[in-house]
């Protein structure tokens, strides 16, 4: 008998953290719903092509949906807990959950992205184009098109997982998790050339990258670990800093956002770069930071070889 599908998770998790409101590792509460829906031993030995139990992926999928309905948290790392709302619609709503409410859970939220804060101003000159696959076409959409909805659901749901461990880590982390990024594309002849700076009395430097190997180039960098918007004061001290320093570049990075004052100053002057929550984790997933892939061989069929015109 085949593992159930993930939508079937969705309750069974969701019932499970209704019970504890003060949370639960992401493994104890794999292991309550597969024993809400009566798995047997074959069914939680069978695995997915990376090796993880299928069971516990489908859970987490159904862990994803509940987070993107604003309905559950990751509230530290491997740990799950209902939000105010997700409580409130857990005892709005006794079980059973109608088909509708499943669908509408499993369905409804795929392409819900990070949340930015109200006040935050884009850094994205151009718009994000990429618009997912309705539910109702996917059954008549090409092999290529589902594969390409699958990857940036996937995508989506490894940013809101490196979303929520951005901001639980500590501050000191954060900035060493930052150099890596910088260093990721570019930034710095080698990891050594990227030195945190942080702590007391930093002045408003968390970090220095040398750009070149007798440090006669060198960028300022400025990390904060914030929900709240970083608004036009903060980047004022920053820029004051860097000209303490002499400093031509620096580069101000956070996982909240920027407010529209602060946008502006930074666009008002020279060598100040900023990098929204959005950004950075678009950087450590396009450059595998924190992250890691997994290559899939896709056939197409080479029609030249058939072609015996071509010898």
């Amino acid at each position: 008998m085949p593992v159930p599908t993930y939508d079937q998770f969705i309750e069974p998790i969701l019932r499970f953290l209704a019970a504890h409101p003060e949370g639960a590792t992401a493994g104890e509460t794999h292991e309550a719903a597969a024993l809400t829906l009566g798995l047997s031993e074959a069914q939680r030995q069978e695995t997915i092509a990376s090796g993880q139990a299928t069971y516990k992926n489908r859970s987490g999928w159904a862990h994803d949906r509940l987070k993107r309905a604003g309905y559950s948290s990751s509230a530290k790392r491997g740990y799950w807990q209902l939000t105010d709302t997700g409580r409130a619609f857990a005892q709005a709503n006794p079980a059973p959950l109608s088909a509708e409410q499943v669908e509408h859970l499993a369905v409804n939220f795929m392409s819900v992205k990070l949340k930015a804060a109200p006040d935050a101003a884009s850094l994205d000159e151009s718009n994000d184009t990429s618009t997912p696959i309705a539910q109702t076409d996917l059954a008549t959409s090409s092999p290529q098109e589902r594969l390409n909805q699958a990857i940036l659901e996937l995508r989506t749901s490894v940013a809101g997982d490196l979303r929520d461990s951005l901001l639980q880590a500590s501050p000191t982390r954060f900035e060493h998790i930052v150099l890596d990024v910088l260093h990721s594309f570019g930034y710095g002849a080698n990891r050594q050339a990227l030195q945190q700076v942080g702590g007391s009395g930093d002045g408003g430097i968390d970090g220095v990258i040398s750009l070149d190997a007798l440090g006669l180039e060198k960028v300022y960098v400025q990390a904060k670990r914030w929900q709240s918007t970083v608004g036009r004061p903060d980047l004022q001290a920053f820029y004051g800093a860097l000209a303490g320093q002499k400093a031509k570049r620096g580069v101000f990075i956070t996982t909240s956002g920027f407010t529209a004052q602060a946008v502006e100053f930074a666009r008002s002057v020279e060598g100040l770069v900023l990098v929204d929550g959005k950004r950075l984790v678009n950087l450590m997933l396009d450059h595998e930071v924190g992250v890691s892939s997994q290559l899939y061989k896709v056939p197409r069929l080479d029609s030249d070889y058939f072609d015996e015109s071509l010898g």
